[in-house]
């Protein structure tokens, strides 16, 4: 079966090498990033934005300020204070005042946003496993030197001179 058009299947080899490498890697994404919303939305009723959070939340549990949040997710702060009134609601967050300024919120997983997200995680990544099982494991490897290093490359990189 032939894959669906998507970001990369408008180049030609006249491009440049670096645009076809970053629509190559954006096409991977979002075809992997599409299939885990439609599976997060069919399992678990959670959009792939809240899953996201409460992964970071996982990594945290102390809890996290909303802005470094906003910060590691790479969204707005009004775009976390959506996302964490709705799983406040549903009891998967709790949101505390700072001592010291009342401005300034921490975010933890309750008991139940623990245990849900347990779930989601260990189906989250059964998933990708599989969306990726065609890809030999030597490969897996090497790609993730070669992203870790241009990573580095990246943010060593002075915007300013760009």
């Amino acid at each position: 079966m032939e894959a669906p058009p998507d970001l990369a299947s408008r180049l030609t080899g006249e491009h440049h090498q670096s645009l076809q490498l970053w629509l190559g890697m954006l096409s991977c994404t979002v075809r992997i990033e599409n299939e885990l919303r439609t599976r997060l939305r069919a399992a678990f009723d959670i959009t792939l934005p809240r899953f996201d959070l409460m992964a970071q939340l996982e990594r945290h549990p102390e809890g996290m300020r909303m802005g470094e949040l906003s910060r590691r997710l790479m969204v707005t702060g009004g775009n976390i204070t959506g996302i964490t009134d709705q799983l406040e609601r549903e009891e998967l967050v709790t949101r505390v005042p700072d001592r010291h300024d009342r401005r300034v919120y921490t975010v933890s997983l309750t008991e139940r946003g623990r245990r849900d997200f347990a779930k989601m995680a260990a189906l989250h990544e059964a998933w990708v496993a599989e969306l990726l099982k065609d890809v030999a494991p030597e490969d897996k490897e090497r790609l993730i030197g070669l992203l870790a290093s241009m990573k580095q490359q990246l943010n060593t990189q002075d915007p300013k001179n760009q």
